[in-house]
């Protein structure tokens, strides 16, 4: 594959993961209603930490978007498919079964994994 279209495809899933995470985060900076009561309410986060979790995810995203960057870039990576992979067993865990609707956290993790695989690909 061309170094240009590796480039490319790097930046179409890297600009939809961080938008998608952002997207998801956006709520939990000041979580109320829906957000607070499933959050807090039925996972039973503490309100703090779903400020702190929504943060991380916004910076992590953001980090994604920068050049370079790439020891902190890993970390944000890891990061993000951390809070990917805790929603689903937070999920798991309360509900003690698989939920059908946990599917759609396969889209970002979908589009994160090509971001990653197109990075390190173009990376060299």
């Amino acid at each position: 594959m061309k170094q240009k279209t590796t480039n490319i495809l790097y930046w179409v899933f890297t600009l939809l993961f961080s938008a998608f995470m952002i997207w998801s985060s956006v709520p939990g900076i000041d979580p109320k209603g829906e957000v607070l009561e499933f959050m807090h309410g039925t996972l039973g986060y503490p309100v703090y930490f779903i400020h702190f979790i929504s943060m991380a995810k916004i910076i992590g995203s953001v980090v994604l978007l920068i050049p370079g960057l790439n020891k902190i870039k890993e970390w944000a990576y890891a990061g993000l498919f951390f809070d990917l992979a805790g929603a689903v067993f937070s999920v798991y865990m309360i509900q003690h079964k698989f939920d059908p609707g946990m599917l759609f956290i396969l889209v970002p993790v979908l589009l994160g994994t090509a971001s990653y695989y197109f990075w390190n690909k173009k990376k060299g």
